[in-house]
C-alpha cells in the first residue's frame, strides 16, 4: 500500500519543479534561489535551504531535515516565451501562497508540455523575419536582405529538426554554419549575386548564446562559481561549434578572394535600417518563440529602448561602452514593463534583446574576415566583440539596482 503524500513532500516537489522550469527558462541561479525561498516562506518554511546547479537542484525545508535532489534536465530544454510567461504567472501566485503545492507541481508539468501557440510554418517564417531584422541592423543592401531571408527559412527548418530529434540539437550550429557559409562562399565566387557577409551572419546569429554568456558573467559576479562557469563553458562550446562550421566551409569550398567582390561596395539601406530592424527583430522573436498574447507591443518597446540606449551610448561614450548603456536601459525598461497589468515578465522581454546588444554578428564577421586573410581586422573585431559582451553583462548587473532605486522612488511618490 502506497504511503500518502504529505504536505511537506508536495511542497518539496513543487519547489523542485519550479526551480527546474526557471532553469530551463534561462533565469540566473541567484534569482532562482531568491524566488524559491519566497515561495517556501509563503508556505511556512522560511528556513528552507535551496541550492541550484546546472543539472540539478537541492532542497531542504529546514536545517537538519532530509534533502531532496531533482535533475533539471527532466523538464526538457529551454522554454518558449509563452511558456516562460505562464511559468512566471504561476510563480507570482505561489510567492503569495495562492496555489496548492500539489496542484502547482502539476501546473509546471502542464505548461512545460503545452504545445506552441503557432505552428511550424509560422515559426519558420518568424525565424526568417528575425533574420531579416538582424540583417537590417547591419546596414545591408536589398540583395543582402533577400538572401538573409532565404537563409532564415533554411536555418528555421534546421532548428525545428533539432527540436524534434534531440540527438541532432548539439550538431545544429555546425550544420547550419557549414551550410550557410558554403552557399555564401559559392555565390560570392560565382559572381551570380553579390553575396555579402551580412547575409551569412544574420541567420547564424540566432545560434549565438548571447543570453547564456551574459547570464554566466552575471552568475560569476554573484559568486555562483559552479553554475556560472558551467554556463560559460557551454556558451563558449556553442561558439566553437559555429566557428568549426565556418572553418569547415572555408576548407571545403574555399573563401572567395578579395578581388572576387565588386569593385565598389553597393550602397546599403538608409539610416532608418537599424531602427526598423529592431521592430522587425521583435516581430520575428514573437512568432518564432511563440510570444504570449498582447506581448508584441511590449517586446518591441523593450527592444527599441535597448537599441536607443546603445545608440546614445555610442554617441556619448564610444562603441565599447554602448553595450553597457543599452543593457542598463533594456533591463530597467523590461522590469518597468513587468509592473504593468498587461506587461510580460522581464525575462520574456529582455532575453531576445541580447541578439541586439551582444555583438555576436561582429564575432562571426571577425572570424570570417580572419578566414578571408584579413587577420588584423578580424582579430580587432573579435577583441571588440569580447569586450562588448562583458560590457553588456555588466550593464545587466547594474540594471537591477537602477530599477530597484526607480521602483522605490515611484512607491514613495505614489
Amino acid at each position: 500500500m502506497a504511503k500518502p503524500i504529505t504536505e511537506d513532500q508536495e511542497l518539496h516537489e513543487f519547489l523542485l519543479y519550479l526551480g527546474s522550469a526557471l532553469t530551463a527558462a534561462g533565469e540566473a541561479v541567484n534569482q532562482i534561489q531568491e524566488h524559491l525561498l519566497r515561495v517556501a516562506t509563503a508556505y511556512g518554511s522560511p528556513q528552507a535551504r535551496i541550492s541550484v546547479f546546472p543539472t540539478f537542484l537541492v532542497v531542504s525545508l529546514e536545517p537538519g531535515l532530509p534533502v531532496t535532489q531533482e535533475p533539471t534536465r527532466q523538464l526538457g530544454g529551454g522554454l518558449r516565451l509563452d511558456q516562460t510567461a505562464a511559468l512566471y504567472r504561476l510563480l507570482r501566485s505561489a510567492e503569495r501562497g495562492h496555489v496548492d503545492p500539489g496542484d502547482g507541481a502539476r501546473q509546471v508539468l502542464a505548461l512545460v508540455a503545452m504545445p506552441p501557440r503557432f505552428g511550424p510554418v509560422i515559426r519558420v517564417l518568424g525565424h526568417a523575419i528575425l533574420t531579416v531584422g538582424i540583417c537590417m541592423i547591419l546596414m545591408p543592401t536589398g540583395e543582402d536582405l533577400l538572401i538573409a531571408g532565404l537563409f532564415g527559412i533554411l536555418v528555421g527548418v534546421f532548428k525545428l529538426a533539432g527540436l524534434r530529434w534531440q540527438s541532432l540539437q548539439m550538431l545544429m550550429p555546425v550544420i547550419a554554419a557549414f551550410t550557410v557559409a558554403s552557399i555564401t562562399f559559392l555565390l560570392a565566387r560565382s559572381g551570380w549575386v553579390d553575396a555579402d557577409l551580412r547575409a551569412m551572419v544574420a541567420p547564424l546569429a540566432t545560434f549565438l548564446p548571447g543570453a547564456m554568456l551574459t547570464m554566466a558573467v552575471v552568475e560569476l559576479s554573484a559568486y555562483e562559481m559552479v553554475t556560472g562557469a558551467s554556463r560559460l563553458v557551454a556558451g563558449i562550446m556553442q561558439l566553437l561549434l559555429l566557428t568549426f562550421g565556418l572553418i569547415g566551409a572555408a576548407q571545403a569550398v574555399g573563401v572567395p578572394p578579395p578581388e572576387a567582390g565588386p569593385a565598389a561596395a553597393p550602397a546599403g539601406i538608409g539610416w532608418w535600417g537599424p531602427w526598423v530592424g529592431t521592430l522587425v527583430v521583435g516581430l520575428g522573436n514573437y512568432l518564432m518563440l511563440a510570444g504570449p498574447p498582447r506581448s508584441l507591443g511590449w517586446l518591441c518597446l523593450v527592444l527599441l529602448a535597448g537599441w536607443t540606449g546603445q545608440y546614445v551610448g555610442n554617441l556619448l561614450l564610444g562603441g565599447y561602452l554602448s553595450g553597457f548603456v543599452g543593457a542598463v536601459v533594456l533591463t530597467v525598461v523590461a522590469y518597468l514593463v513587468e509592473r504593468r497589468p498587461t506587461g510580460p515578465p522581464a525575462l520574456v522581454s529582455f532575453l531576445p534583446g541580447f541578439w541586439l546588444l551582444v555583438p555576436g554578428a561582429l564575432t562571426l564577421i571577425g572570424m570570417t574576415e580572419y578566414l578571408g586573410q584579413d587577420s588584423v581586422r578580424g582579430s580587432e573585431d573579435l577583441t571588440a566583440a569580447t569586450a562588448s559582451m562583458l560590457a553588456v553583462a555588466l550593464g545587466v548587473l547594474c540594471g537591477h539596482p537602477v530599477y530597484r532605486a526607480l521602483a522605490g522612488a515611484m512607491r514613495k511618490v505614489s
